[in-house]
């Protein structure tokens, strides 16, 4: 098998030129405009080519259709004037890579931190980011997360309307801005993921339709029409959005990506899409000499996702598991609201720590049906945990994060069962500071009607769960800004004894097997319900054992030191005498083998 390269969008030719090649059933005739001519395309089946041979790397140019519209390439590399302007030509063999001794890290190995790039920093670039990632490196981060990066309306956007796949978007940096990112990323030992959106294009700049049939109406998901994979003319849809998720592996030199919302993804074909996505993608990967990994955003609770392919599952490598969030959140804060009903004992959270998912094919209220399916056999390297991401903290808090909802001791309390649960961990950025920033939901539609849509749905969203807080217009500058880190906050005292307490934590799992190797068959988890305490023993083949006890309650309560010789607190968040834990505290107890 040869390593694959992108054969559509414009194509720089070896000699000078380059070839433009579309795929367009949907379109009678097609010409390159640039240069200020225009240049009619051959069609070849249902694709269009032409080569022109004065054709450059920075030359813009744009598709015409058969009454004159112009639209971007549906594979532009590039938008550098929004998505309504022209795509640009872009060479991607120009930027010079520095990682070829790279070849990824391992599952098990993840400590990830989400972050949304134009608001990590407060210039909101993809080069901005480069100068916190030694800052990254000391807080033990092996792996940031970017959330989505394809080109969408205007410069402020969470990046899930993203309508233009292939380029980066353009106010970040662009193609070069996001390879320097990555190339410095590995230069400095960490992985980077990228956040795709595969179950739905934006609403603002959307030409695919023009183009083919990329959208069916047999479906239809929450965010606007379904993308057809499974329908008339699907075949040359799942070459588009493949051959992405093969784009970012490859030219951008990405480790894994992280599928959004999965559940949105509707096919049902004899081969679902994202196991023919995950036998390319792996296949790819072996290629190029490197591990790579696909993480799944899913709301089904089903385990053929994560399966083998060779026991009929999808073989994708991991997912994010909402149930630990959900769990969690509804024991700390009482939070009953939605889904979080369906939780909120400490029952809850032993089977998360011992299963994964809590909802395994019983009785859901939310759902008023039974729902899901046992993941108890599935590796606990295969599910990514976490106290706060992105939605969670913009949808099911209005923007609070979980320092603004829990007391500090409750906090810390938190943290430590996180990173010393079986699972990889992921922090969304600002949280190992308690950041007092909200993260709320912002867009930036050119579209006046468009903009106003959105502010008004958002409006009736607070209305409908009779959110009390103040309203933040997603449409609104101010929206974007407070959403930005507090970088001065850093230093503060109170900030930096959490930043301290995450540092130690993660130290923690890197250094002691039985805290990192994700192994949920040498984890026990036993509880007391009344008392709220809960006791987590976690072990490892070559020995090492850790304990850990948490306490749920405001009260202080008697607990069991291990009993035998080696054993030694590795942490304690609050004092407490011997033989009790503090309320809302936890304690950690290692031992070497």
């Amino acid at each position: 098998m040869s390593i694959w390269r992108m054969d559509y969008g414009a194509t720089i030719l070896p000699g000078r030129g380059a070839r433009f090649r579309v795929w367009a059933p949907k379109v009678q005739t097609l010409a390159v405009s640039l240069n200020g001519g225009a240049f009619p395309m051959q069609r070849n089946g249902e694709d269009f080519e032409v080569t022109i041979s004065d054709a450059s790397p920075g030359q813009r140019y744009s598709l015409v259709l058969e009454d004159a519209r112009e639209r971007p390439d549906p594979v532009s590399r590039s938008q550098p004037l929004g998505v309504h302007g022209p795509s640009e030509i872009v060479d991607p063999n120009a930027f010079q890579w520095t990682d070829q001794n790279w070849t990824g890290l391992p599952l098990s190995q993840l400590i990830i931190y989400e972050l949304h790039t134009g608001t990590f920093t407060p210039e909101g670039t993809f080069e901005a980011i480069v100068a916190k990632l030694p800052y990254l490196k000391d807080l033990g981060i092996t792996a940031i997360e970017v959330m989505p990066i394809a080109e969408f309306p205007g410069s402020r956007n969470w990046g899930y309307d993203g309508v233009d796949f292939y380029a980066p978007q353009s106010s970040y940096g662009g193609p070069a801005g996001l390879k320097k990112l990555v190339d410095e990323c590995h230069r400095a030992g960490l992985a980077v993921i990228l956040d795709v959106v595969y179950n739905h294009a934006g609403p603002e700049g959307n030409y695919l339709a023009e183009f083919g049939p990329y959208f069916t109406d047999h479906y239809r998901t929450p965010w606007g029409p379904a993308i057809n994979y499974d329908g008339p003319g699907s075949d040359g849809v799942r070459r588009f959005v493949i051959e992405n998720a093969l784009y970012w592996l490859t030219e951008y030199h990405i480790d894994g990506l992280r599928l959004d919302a999965i559940h949105g993804i509707y096919d049902f074909g004899a081969v679902h899409l994202l196991a023919e996505l995950a036998d390319r993608f792996h296949a790819q990967a072996r290629e190029l000499g490197r591990q790579a990994w696909l993480i799944a955003e899913s709301d089904l609770n089903d385990v053929r996702i994560l399966q083998p392919r060779d026991v009929g599952g999808y073989g994708l490598d991991a997912q994010w598991h909402d149930e630990f969030h959900h769990a969690m959140l509804s024991l700390l804060t009482k939070a009953d609201r939605g889904f979080l009903a369906s939780f909120g004992t400490l029952a809850d959270i032993q089977k998360v720590l011992r299963e994964g998912f809590v909802y395994d094919g019983i009785y859901s209220p939310y759902r008023q049906r039974r729902f899901g399916n046992s993941s108890k056999d599935i590796p606990g390297e295969k599910f990514v945990v976490f106290l706060q991401n992105h939605d969670q903290v913009a949808n099911t808090s209005q923007g609070h994060r979980l320092s603004d909802l829990v007391s500090q001791d409750q906090l810390k309390l938190a943290v430590t069962l996180l990173f010393c649960a079986p699972y990889i961990p992921l922090l969304l950025m600002g949280e190992e500071f308690a950041d007092t920033a909200e993260f709320l939901y912002f867009t930036s539609h050119l579209d006046p009607g468009l903009g106003k849509a959105v502010t008004e749905g958002r409006r009736r969203e607070y209305a409908a769960f009779r959110m009390h807080d103040r309203f933040f217009d997603p449409q609104a500058v101010e929206t974007f800004e407070l959403s930005k880190i507090h970088w001065l906050m850093v230093d503060d005292p109170g900030h930096r004894a959490i930043r301290d307490l995450y540092r130690k934590l993660i130290a923690r799992r890197k250094d002691w097997p039985c805290l990192s190797n994700c192994r949920k068959d040498l984890t026990e988890v036993r509880i007391d319900e009344r008392l709220q305490l809960l006791k987590m023993e976690r072990g490892d083949p070559a020995g090492s054992q850790a304990e850990l006890w948490c306490n749920f309650s405001a009260d202080s309560a008697a607990y069991h030191a291990p009993a035998g010789d080696g054993w030694e607190i590795a942490l304690q968040t609050a004092p407490a005498p011997a033989g009790k834990i503090a309320g809302h505290s936890a304690i950690l107890y290692l031992r070497k083998g």
